[in-house]
């Protein structure tokens, strides 16, 4: 019954996507694709604000989304792709960095350019926005303190030309305040059941708030030339330079193309494949963006260079922090200070072993092991950049000032053989009504406990999230069974079970993230605050109106099918 349901719906869909039987062209080999040879591109920098009489005022943008051709490395055929832009010609993968400033709106229009039918094959069974016609897109300002209506919600997608719109679009110009703390953040696409193809499309982008009255007195390293954003993310290409997806599902009988993890043999670096930057000998400021669908990254440098922690998502630390090595799940931001001058070697190579899927798939090989190359040039320059000891101190997470402590499980469901069929929150689909109502200007303890095999990048609209501690789960299976029956962590004694390994959150996490990565295995104490951490201030806007917000998983594929929760707020 379920396939003929699946086989009639597949056929009576209003756009033409069936599951290719053809064999996909042949994919190249990312090993003739010569490493190193390709400059790093500094995307296009746009400016979300103008100056009248000398002082900052709001400015409205207007950024298309454009179907082009991209140039991802000198040895490939330039590759279709969707692109992020002020106009076709201009558009770029990753998109332009908008740059905006503090407490200074800005407005921009988002228009769909897109042609009748995506480059990429997507899955009609999943939660989908499926028009009649047109590839359905809308953005999400990942890290963006913005009011509902603005946020990029899922069903708010719309096609070329408005002509068809998601059940909750309601305005064509999107309203960024940038009433909130300086940082980096970044916007992709958020359409429903297609942010995994649409992203891997390319659309994606950097977004920089900054606070000069706040931020300069730092002195870190600024300018376009010593501070710079690193979009990673990793692709698979055809001979033919089209981008590769498999479009045939684990489980085709009942998904036919949906997969649980995209994965890309090539590496890309705003833009382009392995790139490389010649630096002099001082310090750089790099804000990295792990833009990929599902793939973590574990950077390292080749010759012992070690990364500086100024800031984790969209928000600085308190310290500064120095590692050797810097772990980021997809959609985690890493702002990073590297002093180039302390390197004892001409060349470093910026390197990732980061198993595939995260934390026990795959090892990396000589060619995903490989992101980037730094060409360090001349001798020591004079370099007034520093790094301070102290940075900026938002209010310490506080447990005390919870007003609500709720239990949030992380499920997988499989077929008798073990391959994935979906994934849910508490148990739930994303169509199924919210049970998440948190007060707006409070702060919630959320457990999440992740009954998978899988560490999955926990991303909460709106809230920003700061992580207590993590507590291995025993008896594990035992604890699996009984909340797959009763979905209730109380009445499966959570408390039992979370009494294994604790473990200690980073120092360069235990700032207010965006997102945090769930442990396997583990529970999770995260405090997540639906205030601003800058100011006592509430939000410059309504945030109990619809559509509300989402959480979600921010591996794409899993958030595709369906990880995704919706989120409402109220007064």
């Amino acid at each position: 019954m379920m396939m003929k349901a699946l086989l009639f719906l597949i056929i009576s869909l209003p756009f033409s996507w069936v599951p290719t039987t053809r064999a996909d062209p042949k994919l190249i080999s990312p090993s003739r694709m010569k490493m190193f040879v390709d400059e790093l591109p500094d995307m296009p920098r746009v400016q979300g604000f103008d100056f009248k009489n000398g002082v900052p005022v709001s400015k409205s943008l207007t950024i298309g989304m454009f179907q082009k051709k991209w140039k991802f490395h000198r040895d490939l055929p330039p590759t279709t792709v969707f692109a992020y832009g002020t106009s076709q010609k201009t558009a770029t993968v990753p998109g332009p960095t908008i740059e905006a400033l503090d407490n200074v709106e800005t407005s921009v229009t988002w228009k769909n350019h897109l042609p009748s039918k995506h480059i990429l094959p997507w899955d009609p069974t999943i939660p989908a926005a499926i028009p009649k016609k047109g590839v359905p897109t809308v953005v999400h300002l990942h890290g963006g303190i913005n009011e509902p209506s603005s946020d990029g919600h899922s069903n708010s997608w719309f096609t070329a030309g408005f002509k068809e719109r998601g059940p909750t679009w309601t305005r064509k110009k999107y309203r960024y305040r940038n009433a909130q703390h300086p940082g980096t953040l970044w916007y992709h696409d958020h359409a429903m059941g297609l942010t995994r193809v649409n992203l891997l499309a390319g659309l994606i982008g950097a977004y920089i708030v900054r606070h000069p009255e706040v931020e300069v007195p730092l002195g870190l390293p600024h300018g376009d030339e010593f501070d710079r954003p690193l979009v990673v993310f990793d692709r698979s290409f055809r001979t033919d330079g089209s981008i590769y997806m498999n479009s045939t599902g684990n489980n085709p009988s009942i998904h036919p193309q949906w997969q649980p993890e995209y994965f890309g043999d090539a590496i890309i670096v705003n833009g382009k494949a392995w790139p490389r930057m010649t630096v002099r000998r001082r310090k750089y400021r790099f804000r990295i963006i792990n833009a990929s669908n599902a793939r973590f990254f574990r950077f390292f440098f080749s010759n012992g260079l070690r990364f500086i922690h100024v800031g984790s998502d969209s928000s600085y630390l308190s310290r500064p922090v120095t590692t050797n090595k810097l772990l980021l799940a997809p959609s985690e931001i890493a702002h990073v200070i590297i002093d180039f001058s302390t390197s004892t070697s001409d060349v470093a190579i910026l390197a990732n072993d980061a198993p595939y899927p995260y934390p026990d798939g795959d090892p990396t090989d000589e060619i995903n092991g490989k992101v980037m190359k730094f060409e360090i040039t001349g001798e020591r320059v004079v370099d007034t950049s520093r790094v301070p000891a102290k940075l900026i101190a938002y209010p310490n997470p506080d447990v005390s000032s919870a007003s609500t402590t709720r239990y949030i499980a992380m499920y997988e469901y499989t077929t008798p053989e073990d391959e994935p069929t979906h994934l849910y929150l508490n148990g739930k689909s994303y169509d199924d009504p919210a049970t998440e109502f948190p007060r707006s200007g409070t702060t919630e303890i959320w457990n999440v406990i992740n009954l998978t095999d899988d560490n999955h990048p926990l991303h909460v609209h709106l809230g920003l999230v700061a992580a207590l501690e993590q507590t291995e789960l025993v008896d594990r299976d035992k604890l699996t069974d009984c909340m797959k029956k009763e979905n209730d962590a109380i009445k499966c004694q959570l408390s039992k079970h979370a009494r294994g390994e604790r473990l200690t959150v980073p120092a360069q996490e235990r700032g207010w993230k965006n997102v945090f990565k769930m442990r396997p295995g583990y529970v999770t104490k995260i405090l997540v605050r639906f205030s601003l951490i800058h100011s006592n201030a509430s939000y410059p806007f309504d945030a109990t109106e619809e559509p509300g917000y989402v959480y979600h998983c921010h591996i794409l594929d899993h958030e595709d099918n369906v990880m995704m929760r919706p989120l409402k707020l109220i007064s």
